[in-house]
């Protein structure tokens, strides 16, 4: 059974493939999937690594209870969102 899902949320931080590589991983294999990005990582280097492979979110984990589904509904409606409060 082939998966096609409209959003794809995976964390940065994964044991042997990292988020944003299986990221590029799946966007190399032609999956037009939304990716949202949930990290502990609020370095703005790794916002703009998952930005620059085409992510629709990017959101830190202790803002998760208020913006992951917020973050997921931009995604869906063809926006970019990222938590940039822990990020300045």
């Amino acid at each position: 059974m082939l998966l096609k899902p409209d959003v794809v949320v995976t964390d940065i931080s994964m044991p042997i493939l990292n988020g944003i590589e299986a990221a590029a991983q799946l966007r190399k294999s032609g999956c037009e999937s939304k990716i949202v990005f949930l990290s502990v990582h609020s370095d703005p280097d790794f916002m703009q690594a998952c930005l620059s492979i085409g992510a629709a979110g990017y959101v830190i984990k202790p803002r998760m209870a208020t913006e992951l589904v917020h973050a997921i509904q931009e995604a869906l409606a063809g926006r970019v969102f990222v938590s940039l409060g822990e990020m300045l």
